[in-house]
């Protein structure tokens, strides 16, 4: 069996991993961090920023906490360009039509897995 050596994460994981120290998203995270190459583009970034920030996360983590899981999950991932023709190309495209970025970061990083508790990407064929 080959390595795995870059994975894309999903907002719904990177969240739980954020929200709940010691779940299985948070140990996904730390392990994807310590031995893999953690592939965001500018898009899914911005999603998981945007989700954080949701105040039905303050009973959680406060903000200046939420800031800095998002500024160490820049600092350690590896940032790539995604084309708008990309989105496109994704066929059959996923449910949700916004879960289409992860299948082409997926793509256009070369992953070798990407991690999600998203039942919309779940139920794809691999």
């Amino acid at each position: 069996m080959s390595r795995i050596q870059r994975v894309v994460i999903d907002t719904s994981t990177l969240v739980g991993a954020a929200l709940h120290i010691g779940s299985i998203p948070h140990q996904a995270l730390l392990k994807a961090l310590r031995f893999c190459n953690v592939c965001t583009s500018t898009e899914t970034l911005a999603e998981i920023e945007e989700v954080i920030n949701r105040s039905k996360f303050d009973r959680y983590l406060n903000r200046d906490e939420r800031q800095e899981f998002i500024a160490n999950l820049r600092r350690r991932a590896s940032i790539f360009v995604v084309q708008n023709a990309g989105m496109i190309a994704i066929n059959p495209p996923c449910r949700d039509p916004k879960d289409d970025q992860f299948l082409v970061l997926a793509r256009v990083a070369e992953a070798d897995a990407l991690v999600s508790s998203d039942e919309d990407l779940l139920v794809l064929h691999p």
